[in-house]
């Protein structure tokens, strides 16, 4: 190359370079990284079935008037004659090979049934559902009518309601095994997974506690909060257990602030015979609470087994003490003796018959005058309970019965004065006519136990007319028409054996308690009780009011002598 042309083309790289350096600058590219929008769901929170919901409307469905859903022994039987209902009995298979079973029931234990539901008749079919006491076949009921059986009821106190009234069980075999009979309708898949899940997982105790367990828990240092779910009745009239708080059945689900806020917290509920408990317990488990259990059997159990009540006397075993160990005599006075003792130390003699009658009949002189049914609220106007007192009316019936309210309230001296002023005038003693006995003085009343107090001036104060007797004439009368009448003669057997009405039932009045099963089992049913003056029949008569649920039993006024006087038939051995 020449040195021009070298000169050349250097001089065109220099003018290159300056013309690079003059031009402008080029923009540098940014690049923009947005950062990514992270779309996150809210978590799907699985929600369960109502459970506080599910059993509110479930008991507005169980009103008292309704037996709260149950059926009494008396009226399934009559059903089962009549247009059967559909029998679930759901114990064990061994209760049933013990025990028995009602015919015509199918058995499928409560764990099983709703995996079984293909075997029951459809939604709106009539349903009786029994168990041991009450306690299962009150869960069953709810889960069957949460699940939309309309007409599902559950038999009271079960199994042992139906023996207890005397009616029949099938031995010596097992019910036949349960067939399909419908196609299960499940609505609500969630609220059948929850309640099966709940009766799978059941334990062998039910999710109840016996009388005698509970009873230990109560001695413990730890004690159990005890929630009654009968109504404020029944809580004031048949006692409870000692702390027991009374949340009734029907307003439970208003009172949630009254139980425990722990939700581990030991709780046992309690009804009359473990059918009401039974729904309450099982609502308190599905809503969360984990240590509540059902008193197996109710107060009744309770009571049964002879455990402490508050507000309650066990009238059964204070009557059945006092009958058979009633000793000869029977507490009573004859006119002749009463009158020897008139003349020495009397006794407080005391008139329990109307004003009326005294204006009639007369009085025995000293005598003091307040009518059977006030007596109980005058205890101040009576003398100390240690001090002798005989009583008298018309002819026994009613000097009966307050002697026994008397020792019954601690007055150890107390007897009644044999066939009244009519055995007394019959002896051909003295009365008072034409006056009235001065009014009786006050003094300080005893202290006695308020509930057996209570209990008593109920019964004499809601004496009828006629104080529960019935003439001879009339119940001869009686005798020929429909119902007849039970007469039960508590004589002797040799004074029985010396005359008697045709038909009587003769039982002393020392067995009466241990032979109560020979009386009729309806206990609504005429009984006619008498004795041979009207003194022991009106103790037996009081008995059977008080203790055994008899509504319709009398006392024959006079017993079998004013029967003999009448001139009416006897039967003699």
């Amino acid at each position: 190359m020449s040195k021009k042309v070298q000169v050349l083309f250097g001089l065109i790289i220099v003018f290159s370079m300056i013309l690079s350096a003059c031009a402008p600058a080029a923009e540098p590219t940014v690049v923009v990284t947005e950062a990514p929008v992270v779309v996150t769901e809210a978590p799907i929170v699985e929600v369960g079935p109502d459970a506080q919901a599910l059993f509110t409307a479930l008991v507005a469905e169980l009103p008292a008037d309704k037996g709260y859903g149950t059926i009494k022994p008396s009226a399934l039987n009559e059903e089962l004659a009549d247009k059967a209902p559909f029998l679930l009995d759901v114990r064990e298979a061994a209760e049933v090979e013990k025990d028995g079973y009602i015919e015509g029931a199918v058995n499928i234990p409560v764990r099983d049934v709703l995996n079984n539901l293909d075997k029951l008749p459809g939604l709106d079919e009539a349903i009786v559902i029994y168990c041991g006491s009450g306690h299962r076949g009150g869960m069953m009921l709810s889960a069957l009518k949460m699940l939309g059986y309309t007409n599902v009821r559950n038999l009271g106190g079960g199994l042992g309601g139906w023996k207890k009234a005397n009616l029949s069980v099938v031995t010596g075999s097992m019910p036949a095994a349960p067939a399909a009979l419908s196609t299960p309708i499940v609505a609500d898949q969630a609220l059948f997974e929850m309640l099966n899940g709940f009766f799978t997982a059941m334990p062998d105790d039910f999710y109840s506690v016996k009388s005698d367990k509970l009873a230990e828990e109560l001695t413990g240092a730890t004690l159990p909060t005890i929630i009654d779910v009968r109504s404020a009745e029944e809580f004031a009239k048949d006692g409870y257990i000692d702390g027991a708080v009374n949340l009734p059945f029907n307003d439970f689900f208003a009172s949630l602030d009254q139980i425990p806020a722990d939700k581990d917290a030991r709780i046992v509920v309690l009804c009359a015979s473990g059918h009401r408990g039974s729904i309450i317990m099982m609502a308190l488990r599905l809503m969360g609470y984990t240590d509540v259990v059902n008193l197996a059997g109710g107060l009744g159990a309770w009571k049964t087994a002879n455990m402490p009540v508050v507000g309650w006397v066990n009238w059964t075993a204070v009557w059945n003490e006092y009958l058979t160990n009633i000793p000869e005599g029977y507490y009573t006075i004859k006119a002749a003796d009463l009158n020897t003792a008139l003349t020495e130390k009397a006794p407080f003699l005391l008139d329990v018959r109307e004003v009326a009658e005294l204006e009639k009949d007369g009085y025995i002189a000293g005598a003091v005058n307040i009518p059977v049914r006030e007596v109980l609220a005058n205890l101040d106007k009576l003398p100390a309970q240690d001090q002798p007192i005989v009583i008298y009316c018309a002819s026994g019936a009613r000097g009966a019965m307050l002697m026994a309210a008397l020792q019954f309230l601690g007055y150890t001296d107390v007897r009644n004065l044999a066939g009244g002023l009519g055995g007394w005038k019959k002896a051909e003693l003295a009365v008072e006519t034409g006056t009235l006995p001065a009014a009786p003085v006050a003094g300080t009343a005893p202290e006695v136990d308020a509930t057996r107090l209570a209990n008593l001036t109920t019964f004499l104060a809601e004496l009828p007319e006629g104080f529960y007797t019935v003439k001879a004439a009339d119940l001869n009368v009686e005798l020929t028409g429909t119902p007849v009448p039970f007469i039960f003669d508590v004589r002797t057997a040799d004074e029985f054996g010396a005359g008697y009405i045709d038909g009587a039932l003769n039982i002393a009045i020392n067995d009466v308690p241990a032979n109560l099963a020979q009386l009729p089992t309806d206990k609504a049913a005429p009984i006619v009780v008498l004795c041979q003056s009207g003194h022991r029949g009106a103790l037996v008569m009081m008995y059977l009011r008080m203790t055994g649920g008899y509504t319709n039993v009398r006392n024959l006024a006079g017993g079998m002598n004013a029967w003999v006087a009448a001139e009416l038939p006897v039967v003699v051995k």
